[in-house]
């Protein structure tokens, strides 16, 4: 080899070993600098405490999070429900489906009912439903603003005394109170989900903690809850504390089941989950026919306008309903679904943009399901397509009864005559509501609503036919 050659070959190997040196430094210091982001997951720029309701305060120390929250204000909307249009508010279901109208008749649902839209409006909603032109409780702002420190201030430290004094005070007054208080009115915020000295997730609303408590000390069978079958086990000698016994998987669903569930909500008493009995439709519908109001006749939410019928009015079930499902019994959590976990350099974080797993198919589902987003779509489309065929037979039984019982009372027919037919009605009426108030159309357990619905259509029937008996010739 000729000695220009030799130099040359020398001089490329100096070159590359440095390039290489270089990048393999260069690997190394961007592997030091991660694991050092991993170990500082978040610098605390402010203080927060228990009365920071401000999650605009919490978005200093945690941007990432306040930035995917801040994405709840986007309109989303899917084929069963959602607010994508540009219109100020959502559509009113009771437009789209006259019979949630009649439904609802004597109660103010019949005036209001809209598509939901994200958690950055869930107070504004509330405060601007046309529902508030009738009285309402100040026991419905447990579940649309950041609450809690209103409640110690009104306990006197005391926030379950705090809250147990709401029902007995008008929205718009407690509404008042709560735009005056020193950090304002919010709705959900960190605070609610979140311990501000460890950021531990935890719960916080008095009328859950109440729910899951009264749930362990049932009977009731909750093997997607481990920590309960746990606590009874072990003899349940003290209560049952989701905060200091639940598993970080369980805590991924009870921050959402503060708020995603039946409830009562009026001035008769503070804020209930029936859970007592369980967490089925049945289950709950117990509670309810054993509780008594303050004048001692059993529990109702309405008497119907139209038929007279004492009528049980569900909210919102999604938690309850979940529980029935395969994702509950697999170990699946809310979160899992509507807040994925997303990288953010070194770390893993979950999005705080909460919405449907069906606008972020890749990182809701396909975690776990290694199916084609277009196959995955089509299967939650077949499941809610049935289930929304379902519901819509439903409520066509239940305009026939109603149907029914008014020409009954045409033909003179009194209210004792009917007391069959208008017992069926509440018992129809609470499984179709139970389903159509329910967010999931049906997907969060396909087979227990469709037969939530089979019942709902059987009873409807079955009044239907006992109205048509009375004073027939």
């Amino acid at each position: 080899m000729s000695r220009s050659k030799a130099v040359f070959a020398y001089g490329l190997v100096v070159v590359v070993t440095a390039v290489a040196t270089i990048l393999v430094a260069a690997l190394l210091m961007n592997i030091r600098q991660r694991k050092d982001e991993a170990k500082t997951r978040y610098v605390r720029v402010v203080d927060v405490d228990e009365d920071t309701v401000d999650p605009a305060v919490w978005g200093k120390n945690w941007p990432k999070q306040y930035e995917s929250y801040l994405l709840t204000s986007l309109s989303t909307k899917t084929r069963f429900g959602g607010h994508g249009g540009s219109e100020a508010l959502p559509e009113e279901k009771i437009e789209r489906d006259p019979w949630l109208k009649r439904m609802f008749l004597g109660y103010a649902f019949s005036i209001d009912y809209r598509d939901r839209r994200g958690h950055a409006y869930m107070l504004q909603d509330q405060e601007s439903t046309l529902r508030q032109t009738k009285p309402q409780s100040g026991s419905c702002l447990h579940c649309h603003a950041s609450v809690m420190p209103l409640y110690r201030q009104l306990g006197d430290g005391d926030a379950m005394a705090g809250f147990n004094k709401t029902n007995k005070i008008p929205y718009k007054e407690l509404n008042a109170m709560l735009h005056e208080m020193e950090g304002g009115a919010h709705p959900v915020s960190c605070v609610d989900c979140h311990d501000p000295e460890s950021m531990q997730l935890r719960v916080t609303r008095p009328g859950f903690i109440d729910g899951i408590q009264r749930l362990a000390s049932s009977d009731a069978p909750v093997p997607h809850l481990p920590s309960i079958e746990r606590w009874r086990e072990a003899g349940g000698d003290r209560p049952y504390d989701p905060n200091a016994m639940a598993s970080r998987t369980e805590m991924r669903s009870f921050v959402c089941a503060q708020c995603h569930v039946e409830y009562y909500c009026s001035s008769a008493f503070p804020l209930t989950f029936p859970w007592g009995d369980g967490l089925k439709v049945e289950d709950a519908e117990k509670f309810w026919d054993n509780m008594q109001l303050p004048d001692g006749s059993r529990f109702y939410d309405y008497k119907h306008a139209e038929s007279g019928a004492e009528i049980l009015k569900a909210q919102h079930p999604e938690f309850e309903l979940w529980s029935q499902g395969i994702h509950a019994r697999s170990g699946v959590a809310c979160a899992d679904c509507h807040m994925p976990y997303m990288r953010d350099g070194a770390t893993k974080i979950s999005d705080h943009w909460v919405r449907s797993p069906l606008l972020n198919v890749n990182r809701a589902c396909q975690t776990c399901h290694h199916v084609d987003e277009k196959e995955l779509l089509a299967r939650v489309d077949g499941i809610q397509e049935r289930n929304y065929r379902l519901m819509q037979r439903a409520g066509a039984a239940l305009m026939d009864l109603l149907d029914a019982v008014a020409a009954a009372r045409a033909r003179g027919a009194t209210t004792e005559q009917l007391k069959d037919a208008l017992e069926f009605q509440r018992k129809a009426q609470w499984r179709l509501d139970f389903i159509a108030a329910e967010n999931s159309m049906g997907f969060h357990a396909p087979q227990e609503a469709a037969r939530v619905l089979g019942e709902a259509i059987d009873y409807a029937r079955q009044g239907q036919a006992a109205a048509l008996k009375v004073g027939a010739k």
